[in-house]
């Protein structure tokens, strides 16, 4: 199973770190990354594989941690959701 995630948040040291180290606990691979900063404000978007066997409410739980740990907001969604979400016409 595919997932996207995204994360916003005042940009600081250990983002990215905090968020990968978490996934690696997860057992949860990195596909594709992609970060930028506007102004002082972080934002990152990454494509994830999981085993489809993965419980999907426990790992959003485990990323809420990670977030609040880090001061920022994590989203996570199975990939065929979001792009049915945001399939234009």
């Amino acid at each position: 199973m595919r997932a996207v995630l995204t994360v916003i948040g005042k940009d600081k040291v250990g983002i990215v770190a905090g968020v990968s180290q978490s996934l690696a606990v997860l057992n949860i691979n990195i596909v594709d990354i992609t970060q930028t900063i506007m102004q002082d404000y972080f934002t990152m978007m990454m494509i994830l594989e999981m085993n489809g066997q993965s419980n999907f409410d426990y790992i959003r739980q485990e990323l809420d941690k990670t977030g609040q740990q880090l001061g920022i907001k994590i989203s996570i969604q199975n990939e065929e959701i979001f792009n049915a979400m945001h399939k234009l016409g």
